[in-house]
């Protein structure tokens, strides 16, 4: 079992590298990868640039201790908006924000009610408008971070549990998402679901929905579990519950 999804202290998480790496080699994982936040002008949750040095030393400092008990990895979260190009084990392709022609930055999970400013500010009030940029932004992700996984794919979705900002059924919604999906899937590139925002208590399911994830499988693309751990005690969250959706049972 792996667990490639997770935050240290070197970005937004809670715990070391090496805190997180025994609390995965004691639930019993096979691989472990670490994949902090990238240093993104619009992330303040990404790491500085002398930061991003200090991680990998630490994670080549870790692979070597651990070496006989766990498989270690330093991956990196890179954000659509990032400027690192340096190589990792892997990476993960995300975005977070959406970046506006006055050259601001709309985040989509910072808080509801920032969001909700956002989209009267820059959308007039229409969620559509404001899903369908999200979405053509993350057609991009693979070409612009050169990614290895897709990351939580609708995570514009994080506060709208029971369809309380926007009906994810609306079609000018799902249009979105499927003409992203499609781009994506041509890349071959494996979409994470992703128990994150489970474990924080904004969401019922994972990224994707349950829809997106069937639509994903049944057009040949590849899911795989990821907790977006901040916190030792969230690594591998609900794997047990989640992993059959990987084959759409």
């Amino acid at each position: 079992m792996r667990d490639l999804h997770m935050h240290t202290v070197y970005s937004d998480g809670k715990n070391t590298p090496e805190e997180m790496i025994l609390e995965a080699i004691a639930r019993g994982l096979d691989c472990v990868g670490i994949s902090d936040h990238s240093h993104a002008v619009s992330d303040e949750c990404g790491m500085t640039p002398e930061g991003t040095l200090a991680y990998r030393a630490e994670m080549a400092r870790l692979k070597e201790k651990y070496a006989g008990q766990i498989r270690v990895l330093c991956g990196l979260e890179r954000d659509i908006w990032s400027d690192d190009t340096l190589d990792y084990d892997y990476v993960i392709g995300s975005v977070h924000t959406i970046r506006m022609p006055d050259g601001h930055y709309v985040c989509v999970d910072w808080t509801p009610e920032h969001l909700k400013e956002k989209v009267e500010q820059y959308f007039g009030g229409d969620w559509y408008a404001m899903t369908e940029q999200y979405f053509a932004t993350v057609a991009r992700v693979a070409e612009v971070t050169k990614c290895d996984i897709i990351g939580h794919f609708d995570l514009v979705t994080k506060f709208n549990e029971g369809y309380c900002l926007f009906d994810e059924r609306d079609p000018r919604y799902v249009r979105a998402w499927q003409a992203a999906a499609d781009v994506l899937l041509k890349t071959g590139k494996p979409f994470e679901v992703n128990t994150g925002a489970i474990s924080r208590g904004y969401r019922t399911q994972p990224y994707p929905a349950p829809e997106i994830r069937k639509y994903i499988l049944e057009r040949g693309g590849e899911l795989l579990m990821s907790s977006d751990a901040h916190s030792k005690d969230r690594i591998a969250f609900q794997f047990e519950k989640w992993e059959a959706s990987l084959t759409g049972r």
